[in-house]
């Protein structure tokens, strides 16, 4: 089996479906659910923090609760440049990896870099917004699928809330939910104009 770039352990030997749900726990800012097949929890994000307009940095767990990956949005960035840390994040640590998007007007893929030895690249394609997106490695294979989900039992689509997450085998599952929380923030409401609004009034001092 592949080691994992967070968390081997997330690592499947065959292609693997979790279902992500999209929630609203303690505080006014989102968390997250990650179910596999059998209804069991894998991953979990509590919340985004007491305040909800505080955003740049999201923790995400193993269903215990220990914290497997950090991602922080590094500023200033003109292209909503995120970076990933193994476990909690501190003061001085290198992250892993870094996500940013290839343009910031129109629809745009997201590019993501991977420091390790020797560095490997990744591509977002689609639309995340729409729940429709593939994650491809440097060879242009996907790896990873973000995609609406269906209920079996009444064929109905569901709602963007809930939606699946299609892991090919030895592509990091804890690696590739840290880029669902770097996508929901890009694409979030409000948080595109905040990213430009900031841009445009350091172009002016």
């Amino acid at each position: 089996m592949k080691k994992g770039l967070v968390e081997p352990a997330f690592v499947f030997e065959e292609e693997t479906l979790l279902t992500v749900s999209k929630t609203s726990l303690f505080f006014s800012g989102d968390g997250f659910s990650v179910y596999d097949r059998n209804a069991q929890i894998v991953f979990r994000v509590d919340s985004y923090g007491p305040d909800p307009h505080d955003r740049t940095e999201l923790v995400l767990m193993d269903p215990l609760g220990r914290c497997l990956l950090t991602v922080r949005r590094k500023r200033p960035s003109l292209h909503h440049r995120w970076e990933g840390f193994v476990g909690e994040r501190t003061e001085g640590q290198k992250p892993i990896f870094s996500v940013r998007r290839s343009s910031i007007i129109g629809q745009s893929s997201v590019t993501v870099e991977v420091f390790s030895d020797p560095p490997e690249e990744y591509h977002i394609e689609g639309s995340f917004a729409q729940r429709c997106c593939k994650i491809f490695n440097g060879e242009k294979e996907p790896v990873a699928e973000i995609r609406r989900k269906v209920d079996v039992s009444t064929n109905v689509v569901l709602g963007k809330d809930v939606f699946s997450l299609v892991l090919k085998p030895g592509f990091d599952g804890a690696f590739a939910m840290g880029l669902v929380l770097v996508l929901d923030q890009i694409n979030g409401d409000g948080f595109v104009e905040e990213e430009v609004e900031m841009d445009l009034t350091a172009e002016h001092q």
